[in-house]
């Protein structure tokens, strides 16, 4: 229940994060106010329209292991129809296409030799097992799956990995970045699960945030599409002021920022210049992605990771091999990402350079391909999305409250031992939310821990 005159809270940006955040402070009494740039709420995870079908503007997938999410969906009465289906993987290597969704095939992975193929199992085992995320922060990942692989299974298998994510950032990341991702496909097997399965909500996350804004106003919460923050600075009578880029102002007593930290630096000019600095010095990955509707489908995985540097897009996920097609009208639903540093000449490049250069790739890839089989062709270009895990990341991060009285920073970049995905960033609002409520002193110095 909404206490008489309780303090109003503004959030700005109205992806996952800042739509849990304003849940969670609803429910506690606060009277919440959501500000969101774009005409639609999602952030990275909103829909668009492709030919006739509205879906996802990136590919995302929902594990079982997936608990905050799936708690998160029951509240808004969808995790009932969520659909869950075992999918296979695919690597490109050699210019050769090879299945390597079980261990048999794995062992018969031809690139590399049987010795390789152990050590490579015996790291990603040893990966899953370690607590102690901490001291792999300390260590190069390069240098750490080197000693734990061998230089040729680096070179012929991680190498082309760490590229097709971090590009030639890899060099200044953790260990800690390899053990978050196997600690994530690890998890539901260590809550007992036979096997990991992928799930969808049909309908996509056009459906999930439709319900969630409309459960958030029904609990009183203020939504506002279309509004670009220009400013965020205190007041001396202990507000906080939001400029717009319409040139209206609104005041709040608290101010929560969920933007990229280099925007949210930019957005809060009057913080000292050690929070500039520590938000500035974070360093991130962008992608470009594209999305293709398709006549017929590629192949039969729903990842293909691609070792081959020729190829101009960082992996191939096929959609359609986990949604039913016929939420696509039976077409193919296929993401080419390409994650690039934020000043990457290729942001500059057009939607019709990319479709060449992107489906010529795929015509050398896979010979039944036909440039005819694209019904649609359409890029997303986001200079902002994975914070990496450089040497003792966590340990540099500026603190979610500033110095500026009642304005705090809360984005992806807090999630320090972890990997982005939509039940992580879940899980991190739904701790500070947690933390705020409380008002412990401890908020100053916070550090959202993530349990795999």
């Amino acid at each position: 229940m909404v206490q008489p005159n309780p303090e109003h809270w503004a959030i700005v940006g109205g992806g996952i994060l800042g739509l849990t955040l304003a849940h969670r402070l609803a429910q506690q009494g606060k009277r919440v106010t959501l500000y969101e740039a774009a005409p639609q709420l999602g952030g990275l995870a909103s829909a668009w329209t492709l030919e006739d079908i509205v879906w996802d503007r990136h590919y995302h997938v929902t594990l079982l292991s997936d608990l905050h999410l799936r708690s998160l969906l029951r509240e808004l009465g969808l995790e009932q129809d969520m659909r869950w289906v075992e999918t296979k993987t695919g690597c490109y290597t050699q210019g050769k296409l090879y299945s390597v969704s079980n261990a048999i095939e794995f062992l018969r992975f031809p690139p590399l030799r049987l010795l390789d193929k152990l050590r490579l199992g015996l790291t990603i085992l040893y990966a899953s097992k370690i607590k102690n995320w901490q001291r792999l922060e300390q260590v190069l990942v390069s240098d750490w799956l080197q000693r734990w692989s061998g230089k040729r299974t680096f070179r012929k298998f991680w190498l082309p990995l760490l590229r097709a994510k971090l590009g030639d950032n890899y060099v200044k990341a953790s260990a800690a970045f390899i053990w978050a991702i196997i600690a994530r496909l690890y998890a539901a097997r260590r809550t007992g699960l036979k096997k990991e399965m992928f799930g969808y909500l049909p309908g996509g996350y056009a459906r999930l945030f439709a319900q969630f804004s409309q459960v958030l106003q029904q609990a009183g919460v203020e939504i506002q599409l279309g509004c670009r923050v220009m400013q965020v600075q205190p007041l001396a009578n202990g507000q906080v002021e939001i400029d717009f880029a319409d040139r209206t102002s609104v005041r709040f007593d608290r101010v929560i920022l969920t933007n990229p930290a280099p925007i949210a630096a930019r957005l809060c000019p009057d913080l000292s210049r050690q929070e500039q600095a520590a938000l500035n010095q974070i360093e991130y990955q962008g992608i470009i992605c594209a999305s293709l509707l398709l006549k017929q489908p590629l192949s039969q995985f729903y990842v293909t990771n691609i070792t081959d540097s020729w190829v101009p897009f960082t992996g191939v996920i096929e959609m359609t091999t986990l949604v039913d097609p016929a939420e696509f009208g039976n077409r193919t639903l296929v993401y080419l990402p390409k994650y690039v540093a934020p000043d990457d000449p290729a942001f500059a490049w057009s939607d019709a350079e990319l479709q060449e250069i992107f489906v010529s790739a795929l015509e050398d890839m896979y010979p039944h391909f036909r440039r005819s089989d694209v019904l649609s062709f359409q890029v997303s270009r986001v200079k902002h999305v994975l914070a990496i895990s450089t040497l003792n990341y966590s340990q540099q991060l500026p603190p979610m409250q500033t110095s500026l009285p009642g304005v705090y920073i809360v984005n992806s970049a807090h999630i320090t031992n972890g990997t982005l995905n939509v039940n992580e960033t879940v899980q991190l609002a739904e701790q500070v939310a947690t933390q705020l409520a409380s008002r412990a002193p401890a908020v100053h110095s916070y550090r959202v821990k993530i349990s795999p």
